[in-house]
């Protein structure tokens, strides 16, 4: 009985241990299964991150585009240059509307994903000069079905460097816009080359501002203004003379941001004065100009009064203004026949801006 009883328990710890086996081989396994789960979805992970970094880089810094220079292709001047990998940056002249261009630029792909189609756009319009779009300098880079002729071209995305120049003709009309009737000019920043992903993502862009001859003349003028006003400063000039001067400045550049170049064009040159006042005498005749410039201000703002039935009313005050103007031109005339001429002027720029 005792040996039947021995050989029962026996038989019951190898079915103990064989289910215990099975158990613990069923748990290997579903750790196994877990841990190529957990690295699977870790390779995918890395994937799509991988993905997303190439797809997510700086826009105009340099990350695809390394590198470009436009040039005038009618005359070959250098416009605008840039280098992202040394730091060059050059700025030669405006590009203005209707303006020729070619531009010569770098791509460089650093990940590969070869399913991926990238895709370079001009917004330019066709070139008047030359007989296509775009010009392949690095051969050994494939494009897709390349068309010289086409606004676009594609490629893989295949680690590499691609260069191109692209000629076209800057589209007209973006620049400027008419309000009430008065012409507004204001820059334009212009998309002449863009990058794209296969989702149509923007990955970088070649976008330089558009400008016209107004807007030229204008940040000429305005440049000169502040080299003169730099060298006013501590020059023994009256202060209250050097705080005319950077009021007008300042209220040209906030004409100018407006879009009302002509405006801040007639405000820099009211300060085309030959003979800055020097002495505490000349400083007390000079500080009536404060209020003098301050109706060129009030004349800008007057072409929206036009049609908002408050004409007479500020043609009032200028007019009054203007007849303080010549009692202190009369005044000043006895001491500087050379400022008395210069207020004169500055008379007769303020009616033009009135009434013209």
């Amino acid at each position: 009985m005792g040996e039947c009883l021995s050989e029962q328990k026996g038989y019951n710890h190898w079915i103990f241990l064989y289910f215990d086996t099975i158990e613990l081989s069923q748990e290997g396994n579903r750790l196994r299964m877990s841990l190529f789960a957990i690295g699977l979805l870790t390779l995918l992970a890395a994937a799509s991150l991988a993905t997303s970094i190439t797809f997510a880089q700086g826009v105009g810094e340099g990350d695809w585009i390394t590198k470009y220079r436009i040039e005038d292709l009618k005359t070959g001047q250098l416009i605008m240059e840039r280098d992202f990998q040394t730091g060059t940056t050059s700025d030669f002249a405006s590009i203005f509307e209707a303006a020729e261009l070619k531009v010569t630029f770098t791509v460089d792909v650093d990940i590969s994903n070869p399913s991926a189609i990238l895709k370079i756009t001009t917004s330019m319009s066709h070139s008047s000069i030359e007989d296509r779009y775009w010009q392949l300098l690095s051969p050994e880079y494939d494009l897709l079905n390349y068309n010289p002729n086409q606004q676009t071209v594609q490629f893989n995305q295949v680690s590499g460097t691609l260069e191109l120049s692209c000629y076209g003709r800057v589209p007209t009309g973006i620049v400027t816009d008419t309000i009430d009737g008065i012409v507004l000019h204001k820059p334009v920043p212009f998309s002449i080359i863009s990058l794209t992903s296969p989702g149509g993502d923007v990955l970088d862009q070649i976008k330089p501002d558009v400008t016209d001859a107004k807007i030229d003349e204008y940040r000429n003028l305005l440049e000169q203004k502040e080299d003169k006003l730099e060298s006013l400063k501590g020059s023994g000039v009256a202060p209250g003379y050097i705080e005319i001067f950077e009021g007008v400045v300042d209220q040209a550049e906030t004409q100018a941001d407006l879009g009302f170049v002509d405006q801040a064009i007639a405000l820099l040159n009211l300060l085309a004065v030959s003979q800055e006042p020097v002495s505490s005498i000349m400083e007390t005749l000079f500080l009536p100009i404060i209020g003098v410039l301050a109706v060129a201000v009030v004349a800008v703002g007057f072409v929206f009064l036009r049609t908002r039935g408050k004409i007479k009313y500020v043609t009032a005050v200028i007019e009054d203004q203007i007849r303080d103007l010549e009692g202190l031109t009369l005044r000043v005339s006895k001491i500087d026949r050379t400022i008395s001429s210069r207020l004169e002027s500055i008379r007769d720029r303020l009616k033009g801006l009135i009434w013209t």
